[in-house]
This record gives structure tokens, sequence and C-alpha cells, in this order.
């Protein structure tokens, strides 16, 4: 199968996001070693190919939400059927159809990007001076020519980490410099593809599903592990590409998981956690068995706020004290006979 169609379709948005920089007025001519108007060309290539996946990154979100819906009829089926795998996985293929989510949908926006990748990994390939084919898939020979001295840096946007000596001589680089250049942005590029990953995980929490697992294992160390081989293969255009995609998905996920944030995971056990008592908690009896005696306080009336002023205190009456004194002259009275005079002792 051909994939010239991916070769132009990449090239016309390429081209047109340089003519758009070059109209405003970016600079094409090196400015700190770097041709700006290819580089954001470069950029806003992502950008238009992540506006048009939009839609299919919504639904990634759907269906991880709706993966992590059915986790405990997941764990439940694992129960039921522990130790029998391949009843398991008929099982949970049912599970997934009748429940209409697909457990591969995460993973769709990465394979829907990679005829892109390939696109302009084949198209940054191509700039080389000693190419015949100049104008194939809608170029110029000004616009061939402009982009094969396109640099980072001085360092060749079509100059890769492994470049050989004759492709570095053609491009007119320093050795050094591109491996260098290109040596700091695969470490970016290995960061930023694990911080994608790891946000994702952190925010839905790690699957059930030994497949869903797994999955997510090798999207979070074996694709960023791989790509300190791989990566010393890409051009530093595209590792520009990988870079700046990877900064857009953090992004937009940081977004979308705030505004529609995961469901509250539950607990292992089933149970949600016992609620607090909205009372003060009770104190400990004191050393000798009693409870402490807490003077009782009046109870507020203001309302949630406490806008209201609180219910006065009761008055304490006030006792006449001269009018209980005793008279003078008058005879004692003993209080243990109930306040009779005491009786005259006989003979």
């Amino acid at each position: 199968m051909s994939l010239d169609w991916i070769y132009y379709a990449i090239s016309w948005i390429l081209l047109r996001w340089h003519a758009l920089w070059d109209f405003i007025g970016v600079p094409d001519g090196r400015f700190i070693g770097s041709n700006w108007s290819w580089i954001l060309a470069i950029v806003f290539l992502v950008v238009t190919v992540r506006v048009i996946l939009f839609p299919v990154f919504v639904k990634q979100i759907k269906s991880q939400r709706a993966m992590q819906a059915l986790q405990p009829k997941v764990k439940e089926l694992q129960e039921k059927h522990k130790g029998d795998r391949e009843t398991l996985q008929k099982e949970m293929m049912e599970l997934y159809r009748t429940e209409k989510a697909n457990p591969l949908m995460g993973c769709l926006p990465m394979f829907l990007q990679i005829p892109v990748f390939l696109g302009l990994f084949h198209t940054l390939r191509r700039l080389n001076p000693d190419n015949q084919g100049k104008t194939l898939y809608g170029w110029t020979v000004e616009q061939f020519e402009s982009a094969t001295h396109a640099s980072l840096f001085t360092a060749p946007l079509a100059g890769k980490f492994g470049s050989t000596a004759e492709e570095l001589n053609a491009l007119q680089a320093n050795g050094t410099t591109v491996k260098i250049i290109a040596g700091i942005l695969v470490l970016i590029m290995m960061a930023t593809t694990y911080l994608t990953s790891r946000q994702m995980i952190l925010k839905t929490g790690w699957a059930e599903d030994p497949q869903q697992k797994m999955i997510q294992r090798l999207m979070l160390y074996g694709i960023p592990a791989s790509l300190l081989i791989s990566g010393a293969l890409f051009p530093i255009g595209v590792i520009i590409y990988w870079v700046t995609n990877n900064l857009f998905t953090l992004a937009q996920q940081q977004w979308v998981l705030r505004k529609f944030p995961p469901p509250p995971m539950a607990n292992k056990g089933g149970s949600s956690s016992p609620a607090r008592p909205s009372g003060p908690p009770a104190k400990k009896p004191a050393a000798g068995g009693k409870a402490p005696q807490s003077p009782v306080q009046p109870g507020r009336s203001g309302g949630l706020f406490g806008r209201n002023k609180p219910a006065p205190e009761p008055e304490t009456p006030v006792v006449e004290t001269k009018a209980l004194a005793p008279k003078p002259g008058a005879k004692p009275v003993n209080p243990k006979r109930g306040g009779r005079p005491a009786s005259k002792p006989k003979g």
C-alpha cells in the first residue's frame, strides 16, 4: 500500500504553516542559530493534528471512565474464575461487548498519530542537498533548499544523533553539536512520554484487569525506554514534533481531568469508609473512675454562620442577706432541732 497520500498531506500542512509565519514576518534566516519559521511550522503541525483528533481524545476519556466503572465486575470475574484463564478471558470479552467498552480505545489516539509521525519522518529524512527529487510531494526547489538548511541552535533539523559523517558533511553540520542537541531532545522526549502516561494513571488508578494493567505498564515504562535506542534514528525535527506533542498532551489531559474528574474509587473491601460522628469526641474518664464534670454551655441559636446573638444565660436570683440575719437580742436557734428554742434543764 502506497503512503504517498500521507507524505503529500504532511508536506501540505507543513508548507502552509511555514508560508504563514513567513508572511507574518518571522525571520527565516538563522536567529540564535535557529530557523524559527520552520520550527514553528513543525510545532503547529502538532496543533493541527491534535485539533483534528480531539473528538477521538474525548472518546478515549469516556472509554477509560467506562473501563474504570467496570472494575468491580472485572474483580468479581477474576475471583469467580480464578485459575481458569481461558474462561476468564471469554467472560471479560463478553462483559466488554455487553457494556460497549473497548479496552484498546485508550491507545487509539496514539495509533492514529503513527501515520503522521511516519510522514514527517520520511519528509525530513529527504532533506538532503544531494537529493534530486526536490519537487516531490508538492515542494518547490526554493522551499526544499530553505528546509534543508533549517536548524535548531546550528543543528540541522534533518540531522540525527546517529547521523553518519557523510550525512553531516552533506548538511554542512558539526557532528558534536548535532549529538548534543539531539541527545538533549531525546532525553526530554523520554521524560515527557513518561509523564503523559504517569499523569493519566495517577488520576484514574491502575486497572484490575491484567490485560489493561499490562498495557498501562507498557505505556509507562516500555515506550520511554525504547526511545533511548530508537531516538538516535529520529531527525531533530521529528523529535521536536514528539516533544511538542507530549507537552500538548500533558496540558490537554490536565484540562480534561480537572473539568471532568474521574469518579471516586471505592475501597477494596467493597464498603465505604465509616462516617465520622458530627459531634465532639467523648472525653475519657479520669483516673478515679469518674468522668470530669464540664460546665454546660448554653446552646447557640445563631444558625449555620452564627450571625444571630446567642441566647442569654439565666440570671441568678439575688438574696437579701439583711432579711435572713438574726435580730438584736434574739435567742440563738439550734439548727439541728429545726429552729425550735432549746428546753430548760430539769431540777
